[in-house]
């Protein structure tokens, strides 16, 4: 994301608190998705036009974890949570940070969050805390011993009830590597983590409770069969042959749930991607991929899937000329783009937006395609 400094334009990452160029203290302000920088005569947090407002600093920079600014106005509503950002007013529970290494995991597992509380923010999707709803968003992050020192985690990450929990060993590079590895997997990250479980929340909030049961049956199958059974089937076997023909991850293939939240994260994968290149400008030359010159937050299935499929080809080439893994090690068959186009359709029905009309774009594109990439 291009994020310039509010005082002297220089370019700064999401996870900056201060200027490398002129040590000026900045805030990300959620409200405007841009920095402000502290004026260190008046003590006012200005954007890039100089105009203050009225915000303070989370209260978790006291540990170098946020770098989010909270909201003084109305905060007293939000009782001891009142200090406390856009994105950590969801924080149910911190691991102990008292034990060594803690502090330094959860810095990295709060950077993660954070990347994925804009996107859902940019993407127009409800965040409501448990105070504010029932079924309102919360994360624990809890520490677990006995997933030091190479043993296995006793500690599932997961979501229930809506409640994202995270073992703090995912911030583990090493740690994490191992599990990948252990698990078959082709990619695991702290911010993967995040966007997959977000999945499992708006299953609930946008699917569970609304009229959408039987579009999403269709396409992903009936929810109803017995999860831990299902999941259990998956580590106990190979997924089926053919099954990238209709699944982005073979473990999107153990049930329905997991299929639709391994959809969903890579469509914040997806538009996340794009939306950073477009703010640089960064885009491919040639018929199938012009300059970035869309929202990738708000444009029709077709046209990110247009986009996406040579940029994700170009950036994996890109990755192999300096020796690292594919950043994006999947494929988009035309069974995919469909669950895409579904998550789509479901973030712009809860966002407010007119629904884009199914139109023959992406039918043709998927023909154009044939045996998806």
């Amino acid at each position: 994301m291009a994020f310039p400094c509010p005082n002297c334009r220089h370019q700064l990452h999401l996870e900056e608190s201060a200027c490398p160029s002129c040590a000026h203290a900045v805030g990300y302000d959620w409200r405007i998705d841009a920095f402000r920088h502290l004026d260190p005569r008046a003590r006012e947090w200005h954007d890039a036009e100089g105009s203050a407002a009225a915000v303070k600093p989370c209260a978790n920079v006291h540990y170098g974890a946020c770098n989010w600014l909270a909201d003084e106005t109305g905060a007293e509503a939000l009782g001891p949570t009142r200090a406390m950002c856009r994105a950590c007013r969801h924080n149910r529970m911190i691991p102990d940070l008292a034990v060594r290494g803690v502090l330094q995991r959860w810095r990295r597992i709060e950077e993660a969050k954070r990347r994925m509380i804009r996107g859902a923010i940019k993407l127009g999707l409800p965040l409501e805390t448990k105070a504010e709803r029932g079924d309102g968003l919360a994360f624990d992050f809890l520490y677990d011993a006995a997933a030091e020192n190479g043993y296995v985690p006793q500690l599932l990450t997961g979501h229930a009830g809506g409640v994202i929990t995270l073992n703090v060993i995912e911030a583990d590079d090493a740690a994490r590597e191992r599990i990948r590895h252990q698990m078959g997997e082709p990619y695991r990250t702290l911010l993967g983590h995040f966007r997959h479980e977000i999945g499992h929340y708006y299953w609930y909030r946008l699917v569970a409770v609304t009229d959408m049961h039987d579009p999403f049956r269709a396409l992903f199958g009936d929810e109803r069969i017995d999860y831990a059974a299902a999941v259990q089937r998956y580590y106990a076997g190979r997924p089926a042959l053919g099954w990238a023909d209709d699944h982005v991850s073979a473990y999107a293939t153990a049930h329905p749930w997991e299929d639709f939240a391994e959809t969903f994260a890579h469509y914040l994968h997806i538009v996340d991607t794009l939306g950073a290149m477009a703010d640089f400008g960064v885009g491919l030359e040639g018929n199938r991929a012009p300059h970035p010159d869309i929202d990738a937050y708000r444009v029709a299935t077709a046209t990110l899937v247009e986009r996406w499929i040579p940029i994700s080809f170009a950036l994996n080439a890109v990755n192999r000329a300096i020796g690292q893994p594919d950043l994006y090690p999947f494929r988009l068959s035309s069974g995919v783009m469909l669950k895409l186009d579904f998550v789509s359709r479901l973030i712009a029905r809860a966002a407010g937006r007119e629904e884009i009309p199914e139109g023959s774009e992406l039918a043709a594109m998927i023909a154009s395609l044939g045996h998806g990439v």
